[in-house]
């Protein structure tokens, strides 16, 4: 059985106000995907890795790839028109590669700071729930809105999880899952935990951090900075 990586750098990062896509933007003499692939290529359980590029990046990705070494990565796929059409051009293109019984982890590329703990717990609740959605708990009070400036209600927090990345799935299933949600009309859900409980699927959690953010504004960039000058974790080399 082999663990792969689906690392999807199919945005265009229109909300960091950015010349090139956030993915590819430099932090330390890195860019942010650098960081992001070499999580993966340092783990141990990790067999491969495939990328969903942003069309016109991906010369740019394999000379990445090449000066920093990440031998893992075997698959450029080309993205599609939103988040799922990505994610399904992904998991299509790697069929023709792994077996229905492998383990896919789809994960944001700008998610860098992803732990090697994190990829573990992931891939350890997928062998035995079948899936595992990254999760935290949510801290804050939740307030419901109609209007986006005003609120008369709230939602009890204890009911509720913030879902992060990687997502883990057997590669048959979430194949499976793409080609039942085309059918269904289905084709614009925003992630693919959120796509399986729209099909109906129970879906399990594996654990996360609130250190492993999601760069998507100029404020997020500062943090991981902040984060990096912290601690550097042991995969970061």
């Amino acid at each position: 059985m082999a663990n792969i990586a689906l690392i999807i750098a199919g945005g265009s990062g229109e909300r960091m106000n950015q010349d090139i896509p956030k993915q590819f933007l430099t932090v330390n003499e890195r860019p942010v995907i650098v960081y992001t692939l070499e999580a993966f290529q340092n783990h141990p359980e990790i067999d491969g890795i495939a990328v969903v590029c942003i069309e016109g990046w991906e010369s740019v990705l394999q000379a990445y790839a090449k000066q920093f070494n990440i031998s893992k990565l075997t698959t450029i796929v080309p993205g599609g028109q939103n988040g799922q059409a990505s994610i399904r051009n992904g998991v299509y293109a790697l069929r023709k590669q792994y077996r229905n019984d492998d383990i896919v982890l789809v994960h944001d590329a700008i998610r860098p700071m992803v732990s090697a703990e994190i990829i573990s717990d992931c891939i350890r609740v997928t062998k035995k729930k079948g899936n595992a959605i990254t999760v935290i708990p949510c801290a804050e009070a939740m307030i419901e809105t109609d209007n986006g400036f005003q609120s008369i209600g709230s939602y009890p927090r204890d009911r509720l999880k913030r879902t992060q990345t990687p997502q883990g799935f057997y590669l048959g299933d979430i194949c499976n899952l793409h080609e039942k949600a085309l059918e269904a009309g289905i084709t614009n859900s925003v992630a693919s935990c959120t796509l399986m409980i729209e099909m109906g699927q129970q879906v399990f959690f594996s654990a996360g951090s609130e250190k492993n953010i999601k760069l998507t504004t100029v404020d997020d960039i500062d943090i991981f900075k902040a984060l990096l000058s912290a601690k550097r974790s042991d995969w970061l080399k």
